[in-house]
């Protein structure tokens, strides 16, 4: 949450400072680098609330938690991605058909700044994403991300006008539309983790493996079938059956299916629920 608030007060910054610089100086590449930050805002405030509502414990109306509002959250960060960048490039080929002022040059000291600053802000970001493993803050990191890839595909642009001279004014309108389709691309590739979340997918098979392996160290389970594991927000819900000695009394299969639970645990912080059924063990 310290990220995504990070985030709004950095982009919000970079956002004023492109589009005054952009406007000022005849770059588009740069206006439309403006309204990607703009959209990062957006990005960042709905991370923010997606993981805010996830930290609520569960209630009577929602027993099993508010872990699928991060995944959400990182869902909507994807689409605005993609529809930002339909916007960028409808503009761009608009500024391609219209004849325009050559790019200043000072112009590229503001989007080295701006490259600097975002590839910062996104590696922080990323690592917060993958220690936690949240969907919407990595969803997140990649939106800051794009944005430093539209603001290099922007100081490519603008480098090819200004050195270029008189005919070369739209090179910056064509890194713009370029940008455009690495968002797209983007965005496309990060709605998939959001989708596989909310769909209840099956996490890496490393993730199912070191939960059967903890399941499996308890020296009175006998054989472990129908392993299901599915993510809930920042944690992991497992179902399993358990197999045990078809004579051990309900009190001691419900001291195995305990520790079953504990050993998963361990090993697994991130999981929150055990469902353990417990089974006569055949072979």
């Amino acid at each position: 949450m310290r990220a995504a608030q990070a985030g709004i007060v950095v982009n919000l910054i970079l956002a004023i400072i492109k589009l005054i610089a952009g406007i000022v100086g005849h770059a588009y590449a740069l206006v439309a680098d403006a309204v990607e930050s703009t959209a990062d805002i957006v990005s960042s405030l709905v991370v923010y609330g997606g993981l805010h509502i996830a930290a609520q414990p569960a209630d009577e109306d929602h027993p099993y938690g508010h872990g699928r509002a991060e995944a959400l959250a990182g869902a909507f960060v994807a689409v605005m991605l993609i529809v930002a960048a339909i916007g960028i490039a409808i503009e761009a080929i608009r500024e391609i058909r219209t004849p325009h002022h050559i790019p200043r040059a000072w112009t590229l000291a503001v989007l080295v700044g701006v490259i600097i600053v975002k590839q910062l802000l996104a590696r922080n970001v990323f690592r917060i994403g993958s220690e936690t493993g949240s969907t919407a803050v990595i969803a997140d990191a990649q939106h800051h991300r794009s944005d430093v890839i539209t603001s290099a595909a922007a100081f490519v642009g603008i480098s090819i006008a200004v050195i270029g001279g008189p005919g070369w004014e739209q090179a910056d309108d064509w890194a713009a539309l370029f940008a455009s389709f690495v968002i797209a691309y983007n965005g496309v590739k990060m709605i998939r983790p959001a989708i596989d979340d909310l769909m209840d997918r099956l996490p890496e098979a490393d993730v199912v493996q070191r939960i059967a392996n903890a399941a499996m160290s308890i020296s009175d389970v006998c054989a472990i079938e129908k392993l299901k594991v599915r993510k809930v927000g920042l944690q992991y819900a497992v179902d399993l059956h358990v197999q045990a000695d078809s004579h051990m009394s309900l009190h001691d299969a419900h001291i195995v299916s305990g520790k079953v639970k504990g050993a998963i645990r361990a090993a697994m912080p991130a999981v929150d629920g055990v469902l353990v059924h417990m089974e006569p063990y055949e072979p």
